[in-house]
């Protein structure tokens, strides 16, 4: 039986944030996935500065043999409405694409890892736990997406309300390439008439990014193609598709109902629901809590009970619930909230401060 200290299951963002910051810790600490990398994963990859600096990437030591798109605005518009465009005159933003990334962060975490591990058994054997009948471990980390098992041993998942979403990225032919209307340095961002949700297209270079985003679960192929026919109509993509889109869900930090911890076990990234709300972005929760259950590791000294994690909730809300920019509005009748949205979303200044800065950059 392989023994560690501590059994990450999952080696996304979020797993591989957490290996990283124990690298140096004396611990030793095993990652499990069930992929094997590079993988396809389901994103719109783009990250903020933040994430390279918290984790010590230089853009230039990346960048060889990988994308990285500099991204220096945004356009933003509700469907069909008038385009805001908001420009910077620095790199707000970096398009990475999530094959690419996530095997890096995985390479460079330190720790031993299991790709093509499926974890079908996890149980407690006093203060262990046993994962496969073939690792075992003092603390265990879940880090394997929405859908992570550690979650659910947890007793997580029989209320979730995800957010559901449908994208393809791909790479343009030469030709597919001088038609695309997407500036690869403007990301555009639309909002969903009943503003339930938002599309958008990024392009990455000769790599596009289309996809959408729905709190309303209902129909959501439909407005998918609709929102496949406002981008031809409009002229942004004008050309077929090379696919069919992939679907995956997410949960929205305040909105979920995931317990997030117990004796000897913690859970981190989309595995705990820390998707910004009025976003959706995952990537920056899932490193800011996996740098922070490294924290927390550490400073438990080995003693990985319920009492030395039991600040780990209330840490996450600290860091993640202080936008309150649209709070006021939740107490406003729907139709007039919506109204009043669709014309903020035509302002300069609603478009930028806080759908741009508030939102997407945080």
């Amino acid at each position: 039986m392989d023994t560690c200290d501590v059994l990450i299951v999952g080696g996304g963002p979020a797993g591989s944030s957490c290996a990283w910051a124990l690298r140096s810790s004396g611990l030793h600490v095993v990652i499990l996935d069930k992929a094997s990398f590079p993988r396809n994963k389901v994103c719109g990859g783009w990250i903020t500065p933040w994430v390279l600096q918290a984790l010590e990437i230089d853009p230039a030591v990346y960048s060889p043999g990988r994308t990285i798109q500099e991204i220096l605005g945004f356009r933003v518009s509700s469907m069909g409405a008038r385009e805001v465009g908001i420009p910077y005159d620095r790199v707000i933003s970096y398009g990475i694409r999530r094959c690419e990334f996530d095997e890096y962060l995985l390479r460079r975490a330190g720790a031993e890892t299991h790709e093509g591990t499926s974890i079908s058994r996890i149980e407690r054997s006093g203060k262990h736990w046993i994962v496969n009948g073939a690792f075992k471990a003092r603390m265990l980390v879940g880090a394997g997406g929405h859908f992570c098992p550690v979650a659910r041993h947890m007793g997580n998942g029989n209320s979730d309300e995800p957010v559901v979403a449908q994208e393809i990225e791909f790479e343009m032919s030469p030709g597919e390439a001088r038609l695309c209307g997407i500036n690869a340095e403007i990301p555009e961002l639309y909002f969903c008439p009943d503003l339930q949700g938002y599309g958008w297209c990024f392009r990455k270079g000769n790599f596009l990014n289309i996809g959408l985003g729905r709190l309303d679960q209902h129909a959501l192929s439909k407005h998918v193609a609709d929102f496949l026919g406002f981008l031809r109509t409009t002229g942004k993509v004008v050309f077929d598709l090379p696919g069919k889109f992939c679907g995956h869900a997410y949960l929205l930090f305040g909105y979920s109902k995931r317990k997030m911890m117990a004796d000897s076990v913690m859970l981190i990234g989309d595995a705990s629901g820390l998707a910004f709300p009025q976003s959706g972005e995952g990537i920056r929760p899932a490193v800011e809590s996996g740098l922070l259950a490294a924290s927390m590791i550490k400073s438990a000294n080995g003693q990985y009970n319920e009492e030395s994690l039991r600040a780990y909730p209330a840490l996450l809300s600290k860091q993640f619930g202080g936008d309150r920019s649209t709070a006021a509005l939740a107490y406003v009748p729907r139709w007039l909230r919506n109204g009043l949205a669709h014309f903020l979303l035509k302002t300069q200044w609603f478009c930028r401060r806080v759908v741009v800065e508030n939102w997407f950059l945080r």
